[in-house]
């Protein structure tokens, strides 16, 4: 790392070893604990239900932190995952040590690890989320030769108590500014936080969704990450909901990440931004457009667009936020700065020279040779995805594009230049396919396309098997008929799902 990338960095442990993360080993893990006062290790996983889980040691001498860090420990799996049988269900837990960081919330020091899940042969565990992604991100690297980056944008609403003074406009909270927000300090702690436990933050803003049901408030606000390896990508999501949930029990608020607080409100999306390097050079821009790759890799995530909800759109509540007119896509189709589509490419600084100058009259106008920012995103998924999974199923897909044949010809029929929702799109409309509308429509789409996703071993058969049945149960409650022109079985299934993701 070059110094000034180390005497700015949040994370204590980098400015302590003077490496980055990557680079971590053993050895330095001990050394920062016995030369920090570090008294106890906890490993964190996260299991099928997306949430952390937690293991806690109390160190006791070098070489007890040394057998922590060495041989990880035993969990039981059937407890984590429910593909896992209780008769043969142990797993070992293995610390990742670039995910060192410290606890900013231990009154003990304490050091977090997240870890991965290996067998009893001490092979990684198949279908474990992290493992699957893994598998998907060194597959992709090994037919194409690029390196897969992606950033995820974590929106989330807080709920707390009704605060008349300086009101905020109901719908209109979008990048709103003190008084006129409640909860920045809040937002802008988790993003300190964050950045201290090795997240690489874009930025935080308010979103949207602001309004009052009776004595309650609702306001909801967006944290954007910068483009990582995709491992590191979903690890920072990951840490990033852990710290919020526990900054709003902290401030006595709500944190939640469900894709529809109410009906007729702006729902919470996790959306992703995707790019591929070779030798640090962007490859989505070529001869200042959108490269004839990028537009492969959309064909190939439009193909998938509907199985891809099986691991991004996991919970009930998740269809009613995929409706028209909310920002959020119901329609398989793709655009330049287009919010109601499922792949949105948006501003990337082509072409846009001489700003800087133009607002700054005393810069000299010389600028370094960035490489380039161009990113496509992937607006569907929303927080009750598992990361590792949609992340893992997104790669698939555009890796499935890259090979396609046909796939510039599709993106070129599925492009739009405006809303699909305006009328004269309606003719176009009608041509497109349409997004699932249900879990079950959405087990039914992987059920057809598990081959995909399954292809060199990425998703077990198991894996699927296990996602299809989950989301088919949902069948059982009969979500269909409570929910047609039933207002109140709207605000009773969204209650019930507040808290899932």
């Amino acid at each position: 790392m070059k110094d000034s990338e180390i005497l700015m960095n949040p994370n204590e442990l980098v400015r302590f070893l003077k490496k980055d993360p990557a680079d971590f080993t053993k050895e330095d893990i001990i050394r920062f604990c016995e030369e920090n006062g570090i008294e106890m290790v906890n490993f964190r996983y996260a299991a099928e239900d997306g949430k952390l889980k937690t293991l806690n040691f109390v160190i006791s001498s070098r070489e007890h932190l040394d057998i922590i860090l060495s041989d990880g420990e035993r969990v039981d799996g059937s407890n984590l995952f429910s593909f896992i049988e209780a008769g043969s269900s142990d797993l070992y837990v293995i610390p990742r040590y670039r995910t060192a960081f410290v606890n900013p919330f231990a009154e003990v020091p304490t050091l977090e690890f997240l870890c991965s899940f290996y067998d009893n042969d001490g092979k990684p565990l198949e279908s474990s989320p992290e493992y699957v992604l893994r598998k998907a991100d060194e597959e992709f690297t090994r037919r194409t030769g690029y390196t897969f980056k992606t950033l995820g944008e974590l929106e989330y609403y807080v709920i707390g108590p009704r605060d008349d003074l300086y009101p905020g406009r109901d719908q209109k909270g979008y990048h709103s500014a003190e008084p006129f927000v409640k909860f920045a300090d809040l937002r802008d702690e988790a993003m300190r936080l964050i950045a201290r436990a090795g997240g690489r933050i874009k930025y935080g803003h308010s979103e949207v969704g602001c309004f009052y049901n009776d004595d309650t408030y609702y306001e909801q606000h967006e944290i954007e990450f910068l483009p990582m390896s995709v491992e590191q990508a979903v690890e920072q999501l990951i840490v990033a909901k852990w710290v919020l949930r526990m900054l709003g029990n902290q401030y006595g608020v709500e944190i939640s990440f469900a894709p529809k607080i109410t009906a007729g409100k702006a729902g919470s999306g996790m959306h992703f931004h995707m790019l591929v390097e070779k030798d640090g050079k962007n490859l989505l821009v070529e001869e200042g457009r959108l490269s004839p790759l990028a537009r492969k890799m959309i064909a190939g995530i439009l193909d998938a667009s509907d199985a891809l909800t099986a691991f991004g759109n996991t919970i009930p509540t998740s269809y009613l936020r995929l409706v028209p007119h909310q920002e959020a896509p119901t329609t398989v189709c793709w655009g330049d700065r287009n919010r109601s589509v499922v792949v949105r490419v948006p501003l990337g600084w082509i072409g846009a020279n001489g700003m800087t100058c133009d607002a700054n009259p005393g810069e000299n106008g010389l600028t370094p040779n960035r490489p380039s920012k161009q990113t496509f995103e992937y607006r569907v998924a929303d927080g009750s995805a598992d990361p590792y999974l949609i992340v893992a199923g997104l790669v698939v897909a555009a890796l499935h594009g890259i090979e396609m044949p046909g796939a510039l010809e599709m993106a070129e029929k599925l492009y739009v230049s405006g809303n699909i929702f305006r009328p004269e799109f309606k003719e176009r409309l009608a041509e497109f396919r349409q997004l699932p509308a249900s879990c079950v429509e959405s087990a039914e789409a992987l059920k057809a396309k598990r081959a995909l996703f399954e292809q060199s071993g990425i998703f077990p058969a198991g894996m699927i098997d296990s996602r299809i049945t989950t989301l088919k149960a949902f069948d059982d409650l009969g979500l269909s008929e409570k929910l047609y022109g039933n207002n109140e079985a709207i605000r009773e299934l969204v209650e019930e799902f507040l808290h899932v993701a």
